[in-house]
């Protein structure tokens, strides 16, 4: 229903305004919803009236005369409306409601005006304290409100009654009658708890100004015109009570003698301070909205609120001995003239105590002076503990913040406000929603940057720098990353050795509240910066205490020395070192590297750069440890002004660390020779010899007594069947003669290998032939014959008239040797390379001393497969020169 009220109106505060779908509170005939200006997003309270709250609820009465009648009834009840509205806008004073948007018609022909943010009106409070009370709450304490948060969400808000909410408001309700009695010249006339708004700082604010209008004693000029007492007495059962005179409120004067004065006001001030102590709610006087009802109930004194009577209170709810006994004899009183005015009002004993007083010094803050001010802010931690929480969260805190554009005060405001923090329950909030903004305003804003020195500001960040706890505490992440680390940074980055040293103190509260991101990228270089641009001994320690906690290290002293071997008690080391913030790359390629730039040589700096050492050596690389940080250590320790502990200090931590590596590298050497282990007991590479007297494998990996089928292996067919399918074998396969090596060798010999059936080579020759040294040595190179294979080019006819090659049953020349053979005995190899060369042709086949074999005698040897120009049955001659010059006419064959 409010949502549709809503859509049907048409003025400049719905078009530039917000405003909630559902109304918060209620004032009299009007409904308070909670708005905010869509440019500035400032919260308001937009006060709306519906006509149709006018119309009879049992159907209009029948008759032309009473249409018209009851036509001009509503007629007056706007118009009463609208000046309530526009009275608003002519009095200004810190306890009358402040207007923001005068009124405007809506299109449904109702009225729409926006005032001051307000959370509701004294009479919704104090009929939700009635129905509290009566689920069986405790009287006063807890009472809760629906309001809206700035991100929109709507929670219910403490709302607390208690002995020092009703005294602070009566005093402002006092201050604003004195403005309207004495200032205004004007009289309220209807000073009901509908009519007493509270704002959202927990101010009373007076309204309903409809039956306003000047007093009979008044001198001062006012455009209000007088009320008429015999149109606004007379109750008309037509309209809603709301908008008419409420006679439990008003005053003999007005009702009886019908003389509008200004103690009027005072009388109907001393019901509504009964109202706030009665049970239920409400004022003494029932007179069931009708005039006769008034004067039977003034017709006995039983039925008069008296101090004899004790005002109709009931003993369960005892008043206040000063307000029962002075007070409220000297406001409810028929006499006019024995009523105390406004302004003595506000002198009552009754508001004689420390907190009163303080929040009355509070309201006349602005006015004080210096000196006061100063006073008042060192004296006001030793009462905060007796104020109520919701007292300091609504009234002192705003205040104070208010005040913190005087520089002068800074540091004392911001003491106070660190203490209120810390003691109220909903500490958090207040310091995020209230403080901080504050807080960014005064050291943040480029329209507050100083250039020259600001003492009052420094002193003020020093506060804050000593208070980083609570902050840290009761500051979200977010807003913490946003709003205080810039003020830290701030204060790393002065020129004050004080705020620097202070400012690196406070990082064991900041680093658990911020991420590892912001710490390397934004916290970690601005500490760097300033501990390298600094001249002072003593940031100098302070800063590498603070790196040692960006390390991983402690605040305070370690209590035991890690010999960094892993094997201390793990409970005792987590007691006294937090894991490292910074990453291994951050200290490995920026920590080192600024420890190498100090330059002094002071005890003091030696020795915190120390822990620092120790905090690097729990995060850093082996490697690193033993080519950057160690040599660094060893200059630090031969510092000139170092004493024998200090010494012995450096030398403890290098020992250490020596071990550490020491231990680290021997268990990668261990473990590599574990693999190597391995690997040798399972699957051999093919070309790794293994040495010994007894020569036990060969290159191949097979005994000396097993066959070597080298075409099989190589072609991949089978040619141990003699006279097989594979072509291969009438050409590799070896006789019987040169296929087996001879009895007791010992020497490894391969099936395509030719041997002289006459001439036997001496032992030391054909080991040396093999790779073998005569002592049984290997020599330094084996080639297998996977890998001559792999190196050994293919043959090509040279000369049209090459033959192909033709199997012969007569012995075959070796195609390759098996492996690279000595020349002499001493490591020398054949060059294959220079061994595929052609020869001419005509020549004889190449001699088995080109491949460094024995052969047999030229006339004995024959070739029985031709190789690219070598013709079948061709009969070798024996050159003159040696193998070189055999070797000249294979490469001249080929």
């Amino acid at each position: 229903m409010f949502s549709n009220a809503l859509k049907s109106f048409n003025s400049n505060i719905s078009a530039n305004y917000t405003i909630a779908p559902q109304p918060s509170s209620t004032s009299g005939p009007w409904r308070i919803f909670d708005a905010k200006r869509k440019n500035t997003g400032k919260a308001v309270s937009v006060f709306v009236f519906d006509k149709k709250t006018l119309e009879p609820q049992g159907g209009g009465l029948g008759g032309r005369g009473n249409a018209a009648s009851l036509k001009r009834a509503h007629e007056e009840v706007i118009e009463r409306l609208r000046r309530d509205a526009s009275s608003l806008a002519r009095l200004r004073h810190p306890s009358v409601l402040e207007l923001v948007e005068p009124v405007e018609d809506t299109r449904s022909g109702g009225l729409i005006f926006a005032t001051e943010h307000v959370t509701a009106s004294l009479a919704s409070l104090l009929h939700e304290k009635d129905d509290q009370e009566r689920a069986g709450g405790v009287g006063g304490r807890g009472s809760r409100y629906v309001v809206e948060e700035q991100d929109g969400t709507r929670r219910r808000r403490e709302l607390e009654i208690d002995e020092l909410e009703i005294q602070k408001g009566l005093l402002q309700l006092g201050k604003g009658l004195e403005f309207l009695h004495e200032s205004a010249g004007l009289v309220h006339a209807n000073l009901t708890p509908e009519a007493i708004l509270v704002n959202a700082k927990g101010d009373w604010k007076i309204a309903g100004l409809g039956f306003c209008g000047p007093h009979a004693s008044s001198t001062a000029a006012s455009s209000l015109a007088p009320i008429s007492l015999h149109e606004v007495l007379n109750h008309d059962p037509r309209l809603p009570r709301s908008v008419q005179l409420n006679l439990d409120y008003s005053s003999p004067d007005v009702v009886l003698d019908n003389q509008l004065v200004a103690s009027a006001d005072m009388f109907s001030l001393g019901l509504l301070v009964i109202a706030l102590y009665n049970s239920p709610h409400t004022s003494p006087l029932s007179t069931g909205g009708s005039l006769s009802g008034y004067k039977r109930t003034f017709a006995s004194s039983s039925t008069v609120p008296s101090q004899s009577n004790n005002f109709l209170v009931p003993s369960s709810n005892p008043l206040p001995p000063r307000l029962a006994s002075e007070l409220l004899p000297r406001l409810i009183t028929r006499r006019a003239a024995q009523r105390m005015s406004a302004r003595e009002f506000q002198e009552a004993s009754y508001f004689d105590n420390i907190l009163v007083s303080s929040i009355r010094f509070l309201d006349a803050l602005p006015a004080k002076t210096v000196n006061e001010k100063a006073q008042f802010m060192r004296g006001l931690p030793r009462i905060m503990s007796q104020f109520p929480r919701s007292v300091l969260e609504k009234k002192v805190l705003p205040a104070l913040l208010d005040e913190m554009k005087d520089k002068e005060l800074l540091a004392a405001i911001l003491a106070n406000v660190f203490v209120m923090v810390k003691i109220m329950p909903t500490g958090k909030r207040a310091f995020t929603e209230k403080a901080v903004p504050k807080l960014r305003e005064v050291f943040l804003a480029k329209s507050n940057a100083i250039n020259e020195r600001d003492t009052g500001r420094e002193a003020g960040l020093m506060v804050i720098l000593e208070n980083m706890q609570i902050a840290a505490e009761n500051c979200p992440g977010k807003e913490f990353r946003e709003d205080i680390l810039p003020i830290l940074e701030l204060a790393l980055e002065s020129p004050t050795h004080g705020l620097v040293d202070a400012a690196l103190g406070t990082l064991p509260h900041v680093l658990p509240v911020l991420d590892f991101s912001t710490i390397k990228n934004e916290l970690f270089p601005v500490i760097a910066t300033g501990f390298a641009k600094t001249s002072s001994l003593a940031i100098k320690v302070r800063g590498l205490e603070a790196i040692c906690v960006l390390c991983g290290g402690t605040s305070g002293a370690n209590a035991n020395n890690d010999d960094l071997n892993g094997l201390g008690d793990q409970e005792k080391k987590s007691s006294t070192s937090s894991s490292a913030i910074l990453d291994k790359f951050t200290v490995q390629e920026k920590v080192v590297p600024l420890l190498k730039g100090i330059k002094t040589k002071e005890p003091g700096v030696m020795m915190a750069a120390l822990k620092v050492f120790k905090q690097v050596g729990h995060v850093a690389d082996t490697e690193f440890l033993a080519m950057d940080v160690l040599p660094l250590l060893w200059a630090f320790s031969l510092g000139p002004l170092l004493d024998l502990q200090q010494f012995e200090a450096f030398m403890e931590l290098i020992k250490n660390l020596s071990g550490k590596i020491e231990r680290e590298h021997m268990r990668k050497l261990r473990e590599m020779s574990r693999e190597n282990a391995n690997a040798a007991l399972g699957v051999r590479h093919p070309g790794v010899s293994r040495t010994g007297s007894s020569a036990a494998f060969a290159s191949n990996g097979l005994q000396n007594n097993e066959e070597v089928d080298f075409a099989a292996l190589v072609s991949g067919r089978n040619a141990t069947k003699p006279g097989g399918d594979d072509l291969m074998n009438d050409w590799a396969a070896p006789t019987a003669q040169h296929a087996r090596p001879q009895p007791n060798d010992g020497i490894p010999t391969f099936a395509w290998q030719t041997t002289s059936p006459t001439t036997q080579p001496s032992m030391s020759s054909a080991m040396s032939s093999y790779g073998l040294q005569a002592n049984g040595q290997s020599s330094h190179r084996a080639i297998t014959p996977d890998q001559t294979l792999s190196s050994f080019a293919t043959l090509t006819p040279s000369t049209p008239w090459s033959q192909p090659l033709q199997p012969t049953s007569t012995s075959t020349m070796p195609l390759r040797p098996a492996q690279p053979l000595a020349a002499n005995g001493a490591g020398s190899q054949i060059n294959w390379a220079a061994a595929s060369k052609p020869v001419s042709v005509g020549q004889t086949a190449m001699s088995g001393r080109a491949f460094g074999l024995p052969l047999p005698p030229a006339s004995t040897q024959r070739v029985g497969v031709g190789v690219n120009g070598m013709m079948a049955g061709t009969q070798p001659q024996t050159q003159p020169g040696g193998p070189k010059k055999g070797l000249d006419q294979y490469e001249s064959l080929l």
